[in-house]
C-alpha cells in the first residue's frame, strides 16, 4: 500500500465510522425528543456512510475480506439504532405494566 493510498483509506474508514456514530447518536436524540430533525439528519449520515461504503470498496486496496468486513459492517449500523430502539421501547413499557 502506497503511502497516500495509506492515508486515503484511514481518512475514509474514519468518515466511516464517524457517520455511523452520527447516525446512532441523531437517530436516538430524535426519537427520544420526538424531534423529526434530528431523524432526518441522522438518516443523512447513515446515507453518507453508505456512500462511504461505496467508495471504500471501490478505491481502496484492502483484501476483499476487511472490504466484506465494512459491508457487512454498514448494514450493521443501519440496524442497529432501530432495532435498540424498539428493545429500549418494549423494556421500558414492560416495566410500567408491572
Amino acid at each position: 500500500m502506497t503511502p497516500a493510498a495509506l492515508l486515503t483509506t484511514t481518512l475514509l474508514l474514519g468518515l466511516f465510522v464517524l457517520a455511523g456514530g452520527g447516525y446512532g447518536g441523531l437517530y436516538g436524540a430524535g426519537k427520544l425528543k420526538e424531534n423529526r430533525r434530528c431523524l432526518v439528519v441522522g438518516y443523512a449520515c447513515y446515507a453518507l456512510q453508505i456512500l462511504l461504503v461505496v467508495a471504500i470498496l471501490l478505491t481502496t486496496p484492502l483484501a476483499p475480506m476487511w472490504k466484506a468486513f465494512i459491508l457487512l459492517s454498514g448494514v450493521g449500523y443501519g440496524l442497529i439504532p432501530p432495532v435498540t430502539w424498539r428493545y429500549l421501547e418494549h423494556l421500558h413499557h414492560a416495566e410500567e405494566s408491572s
